[in-house]
C-alpha cells in the first residue's frame, strides 16, 4: 500500500520542553493509522504540525513523497490533506452546503474571487453534495449548522473536509463528546473512508480505536512508547502500564 505520509526524527519545541520528540511514523493508503496516549502525550501538536499549523523544530515530514517540512497550512492542504479539529471549525449560521461549498471552493485558485456567483461553480457545488451524501447528511443539507446536533456538526466537519477531495485525512477526535449512537454512526463513517485515504486519526474512545485503526501508535511526553498493530498494542506491558492499564482503572 502506498505510503502517503512519513515523518522522521518530527521534533517541535516549546521553550525547553519538547512537545513532540524524534516521532517517526508512516501512514499507508487504505490503512486507519491511529494515534493514542495520555493527556499531554503530544497528539495534537503532532497533527498540528503535520498540517502545517506549526513548524517542526527539527525533523522531516513527507505527504505524497513531497518534503513539506515547514510548508504553510494552506499550501499543504493544496497538496490533497485535509483535517479536523478538536472543536468543531464550523459557520454555525450558514447550511450544511453552504459550509461544504465553502470548503471546495477553497481548493480553486480562483477561490479569492467574489463577483462570480457562488452557485455557478458547478464541480465545487457537486463536490459539496458528495461529501454530504457520503457524512450521512443528504436530508440536512439545508439545514443550518446551528440546527444540526452535535454529533451532525462532527459529522458536518468531516464532510467539510471530504469536499477538498483530499486523500490524506486527519482526524482530531472525531468522536469527542457524542452519545453511544452518534459515536457508532461516526465510527463506520470512518473505517468507510479508511478505506479510500490514508488516515491519521488522534481520539481518546480506546472501543473505536480498535475497531477501526490497522495501525496504532502510542505517545507519551512527546514520544513513540510503541506502534504495531492493535493486537501488538494490547499486549505490549509498557503500553498497559503507561496508558491503557490507567484508563481501565
Amino acid at each position: 500500500m502506498e505510503i502517503a505520509l512519513r515523518t522522521e526524527g518530527l521534533k517541535r519545541m516549546f521553550g525547553g520542553l519538547a512537545a513532540v520528540d524524534g516521532v517517526a511514523l508512516e501512514c499507508r493508503v487504505g490503512r486507519v493509522h491511529a494515534v493514542i496516549g495520555p493527556n499531554g502525550a503530544g497528539k495534537t501538536t503532532l497533527i498540528n504540525l503535520l498540517s502545517g499549523d506549526l513548524a517542526p523544530s527539527a525533523g522531516r515530514i513527507e505527504i505524497l513523497g513531497r518534503d513539506v517540512s515547514g510548508l504553510a497550512a494552506h499550501r499543504i492542504a493544496r497538496l490533497g490533506v485535509g483535517r479536523s479539529y478538536q472543536r468543531t471549525n464550523i459557520f454555525m449560521s450558514f447550511s450544511a452546503f453552504e459550509n461544504c461549498r465553502l470548503a471546495a471552493q477553497s481548493r480553486l485558485s480562483s477561490s479569492m474571487r467574489f463577483l462570480r456567483p457562488a452557485l455557478s461553480y458547478r464541480e465545487v457545488n457537486q463536490a459539496a453534495e458528495r461529501a454530504l451524501e457520503l457524512c450521512g447528511l443528504q436530508s440536512k443539507k439545508d439545514a443550518t449548522a446551528a440546527a444540526l446536533s452535535h454529533g451532525e456538526r462532527r459529522q458536518l466537519e468531516v464532510a467539510m473536509t471530504l469536499a477538498t477531495a483530499p486523500r490524506v485525512l486527519l482526524l482530531d477526535e472525531p468522536l469527542a463528546g457524542m452519545g453511544a449512537e452518534e459515536a457508532e454512526r461516526m465510527v463506520e463513517l470512518l473505517r468507510k473512508l479508511g478505506a479510500a485515504h490514508a488516515m491519521l486519526l488522534v481520539e481518546h474512545d480506546m472501543d473505536a480505536v480498535f475497531a477501526i485503526a490497522a495501525t496504532l501508535t502510542v505517545m507519551v511526553d512527546g514520544r513513540v512508547l510503541a506502534s504495531g498493530t492493535p493486537a501488538e498494542i494490547r499486549a505490549n506491558a509498557q503500553v498497559q502500564e503507561a496508558y491503557l492499564g490507567a484508563a481501565d482503572g
